[in-house]
């Protein structure tokens, strides 16, 4: 005897094949509309990405260029001793936000830029040229926080693609193929079944 003759499947069977079946595709969809919209919100945060990046190495240039021209005129003992002399130094705080459901980091920062009586350091006695170059590394430390905020929403961003698209792979080619052939299987032994149970009948009826 077959071993698929030994299988006698019920219609509940089926019926919960189905109803596998519509939930296994109901997910499969809701899982591609979740990775074509991470996708897309990807793609926004990698066009910002490559503009702070390219904003960032630019304000590095121009806070180099400050630093130099302030140690140039003011010497360097001067500049060393005007940068220790900060009291109130940056503070950051890291919260997070949502986006399409994944969880990616927010930095907040206070206390980076500061006025000319903030930072800790006289104004007679020192040079514009100073102020210049503090104000440019304020600006490129407020461009580093943002850069580090952008590039991790990135990686956390490409991390959860990558398990969405895991997912409808294993749903569209393994789990939902599958169910379908089992309820396939299923249909086809139910009418085995019920043409074996017609020909007995049958039998029985000639006899009587």
């Amino acid at each position: 005897m077959a071993i698929k003759d030994t299988i006698k499947p019920t219609r509940s069977e089926m019926i919960e094949l189905k109803k596998k079946i519509k939930l296994s595709e109901s997910g499969h969809k809701l899982l591609k509309m979740k990775r074509d919209g991470l996708i897309i919100e990807m793609f926004d945060i990698l066009e910002k990405a490559k503009d702070v990046r390219s904003e960032l190495e630019r304000d590095y240039a121009v806070a180099q260029e400050k630093l130099n021209i302030a140690k140039s005129i003011e010497g360097t003992v001067v500049v060393n001793s005007t940068a220790f002399s900060l009291v109130d130094t940056p503070q950051i705080e890291l919260e997070s936000k949502n986006v399409m459901g994944v969880v990616v980091p927010k930095i907040e920062s206070t206390s980076v830029k500061k006025s000319v009586t903030e930072r800790g350091y006289g104004i007679i006695g020192t040079s514009s040229r100073i102020d210049e170059a503090a104000d440019a590394y304020e600006s490129l430390v407020e461009k580093i926080i943002l850069a580090a905020e952008i590039e991790t929403t990135m990686k956390k961003l490409l991390d959860d693609i990558e398990k969405t698209k895991r997912r409808v792979n294993a749903l569209e080619f393994k789990l939902i193929p599958e169910l379908k052939e089992a309820l396939a299987f299923i249909a086809l032994r139910l009418e085995e079944m019920e043409r074996e149970e017609t020909f007995r009948l049958k039998k029985i009826k000639a006899k009587a």
